[in-house]
């Protein structure tokens, strides 16, 4: 016998239910306390906390869903199991749906009612352990704006802090749309000149005739329009940091004249005859092999040397999926302050499915589709219909039906254990779906019982 750690709630009008759950429940080491009508329970929650609560459907008075919500209301972390000897697949939607953990219908086994009980409340110690652990670890996962905790982030971390306090130049590469801005902005923010400016150029997007006049500025009369002097963007990063974004679009006219400016420190403005001298840290970035660039004869060798000093490589989204639940996780808190919502989480379904894609438009990509569907979402929480993925979405889930029928990978040899694990996953996944998240209702789908559905889904890691 356990020490009564656990304070439960019964709730049912027939006294023998109560006292039989009573002496059943006390005997397992929690506190019990019981309840006959509604209005004795709704008394008891303006009271008292209880860790766990065994409602009727059915009372004297009101109905055991407005207890349901009433104990949600005033103690949103009290696990509630319905149970009834009246239970209908309505009722378990609803019950469900207003944040029951579990309906069980009467006649139900003590064992499982037990292991339900048990189960429940070692969940909600590993929930509160879990959140006290994110809470300490959220900083952890955030590196200025970089979120992430995987190997491959995790290194970049410790690259940043070593390069920030240098003058070295630096050089990020990696695919469109994997935080490169992020990276460079990180190393100005932790290196000492922090409180300058820091200047962003996107070299691919200024039109090639402007180029010279947009970096280095230009005097009075230089050429038609040009009607007062006017700083340039290196002129304007003097003291601070210079991030050079897909410096690999420059023609190379210009590269010569970048590399003057890190080799002299100084440039003409256009119609200028004296040079400005400027105090600059150069990061640059790009997502072309600048090596091959330079093989190609597109990229000067001796600028590709002195803005490579220090290489920094961004892992595409595919390639550190680990961080994916964060990222998400941290979009959706993003867009949900924007847009007055309080959409608090992520279903692990809608996460299974993030995972099964490849995001070819990495973090920018997986960030527009979640601002998207916090706009689009009509519910607390983000599910996979509420995900613009559905031509993705369609692909896997007929890629996992028709893993059945391909016979031919069998003779490249196939692990029959993960491809029924697949199968059964979709399935599973599909009957809550179709219930309506009713664990019940999902098990009456597949034909089996409630127990077996309920142990597959643990098994599988589905909540």
């Amino acid at each position: 016998m356990t020490e009564p750690a656990f304070n439960i709630l019964v709730v049912d009008d027939e006294l023998s239910m109560r006292e039989f759950l009573g002496l059943m429940l006390t005997k397992e080491g929690y506190s019990v306390t019981g309840a006959e009508t509604g209005k004795q329970a709704n008394e008891l929650l303006e009271k008292q906390f209880f860790d766990l609560i065994l409602l009727d459907i059915r009372l004297g008075d009101i109905s055991g869903l407005e207890v349901l919500r009433k104990a949600k209301k005033l103690h949103p972390k009290s696990i509630v199991i319905m149970i009834s000897a009246y239970a209908t697949a309505e009722n378990a939607v609803e019950a469900m749906n207003d944040g029951a953990y579990d309906y069980l219908p009467k006649p139900f086994d003590n064992d499982e009612l037990k292991d339900t009980i048990a189960k429940a409340l070692k969940l909600k110690t590993l929930k509160d352990e879990k959140k006290h652990i994110e809470t300490e670890l959220k900083e952890s996962l955030h590196f200025g704006l970089l979120v992430g905790n995987s190997p491959r982030m995790l290194n970049i971390y410790e690259v940043i802090e070593q390069v920030a306090p240098t003058k070295t130049n630096v050089l990020i590469t990696g695919e469109s749309g994997t935080g490169k801005e992020l990276v460079a902005r990180a190393i100005h923010d932790q290196s000492p000149r922090k409180d300058n400016p820091f200047v962003v150029i996107n070299c691919g997007s200024i039109p090639e005739t402007l180029v010279e006049s947009e970096f280095f500025g230009y005097k009075k009369g230089a050429f038609t329009g040009a009607n007062q002097d006017k700083k340039g963007l290196f002129e304007a990063a003097d003291t601070g940091t210079l991030f050079l974004d897909e410096i690999g679009e420059l023609n190379l006219q210009m590269q010569v004249k970048i590399l003057r400016v890190i080799q002299e420190r100084g440039f003409k403005p256009v119609g200028g005859n004296e040079d400005v001298c400027v105090d600059i840290r150069i990061i640059a970035a790009t997502n072309k092999n600048l090596e091959e660039e330079v093989i190609a004869g597109r990229f000067r060798e001796d600028l590709f040397y002195r803005i490579n000093v220090v290489e920094i490589k961004v892992p595409a989204l595919r390639e550190r999926k680990g961080d994916l639940r964060a990222l998400a996780q941290h979009f959706l808190e993003k867009y949900s302050r924007e847009a007055g919502k309080e959409i608090t989480k992520i279903s692990s379904y809608a996460v299974d499915l993030l995972k099964k894609y490849d995001f070819p438009g990495n973090i920018r990509e997986l960030e527009n589709l979640i601002e998207r569907s916090v706009a689009l979402s009509t519910t607390n929480i983000i599910l996979p219909d509420s995900l613009t993925l559905s031509i993705h979405k369609r692909r896997w889930i007929e890629g996992i039906q028709n893993r059945r029928f391909d016979l031919d990978e069998v003779a490249k040899g196939v692990s029959l254990d993960n491809i029924l694990e697949e199968i059964e996953k979709a399935y599973l996944e599909k009957a809550l779906e179709c219930a309506n998240g009713s664990k019940s209702k999902a098990a009456e789908l597949l034909s089996i019982s409630f127990r077996s559905f309920r142990y597959r889904c643990s098994k599988l890691g589905i909540d």
